[in-house]
């Protein structure tokens, strides 16, 4: 998952951007892991942290079927970049196998 750091004016939090890597056939791992996933993607929301979240299909297409997705992006605010780190490595996606691997880095946001 990659992540870029920005301060905001008046909040000590960072933006982070999270970028999770699907495994080749990790379909079935992520449907079922899924729920607990968006479990913990509403607890970021609803403490007003969550920017942005979805997935990436691996087709042009908003279903793309057996195809499945080939990663996550988040995008989410954290008091440093070693706590958004350990929040993306506690995804249940990581845990189901669904991930290749997990970039986190600092975001700078720019233009809505």
């Amino acid at each position: 998952m990659a992540i870029l750091q920005v301060a905001i004016q008046g909040n000590s939090d960072v933006w982070y951007l999270i970028l999770g890597h699907d495994k080749p056939n990790a379909l079935a791992a992520r449907q079922a892991s899924r729920p607990a996933h968006l479990a913990r993607l509403e607890a970021l929301r609803d403490a007003g942290r969550l920017k942005l979240a979805g997935p990436l299909p691996a087709l042009d297409a908003e279903d793309p079927g057996p195809a499945g997705f080939t990663g996550s992006l988040i995008v989410a605010e954290f008091p440093s970049l070693e706590e958004a780190k350990a929040w993306a490595d506690a995804d249940p996606y990581v845990a189901a196998g669904v991930y290749a691997r997990v970039e986190v880095r600092p975001f700078r946001p720019v233009l809505p």
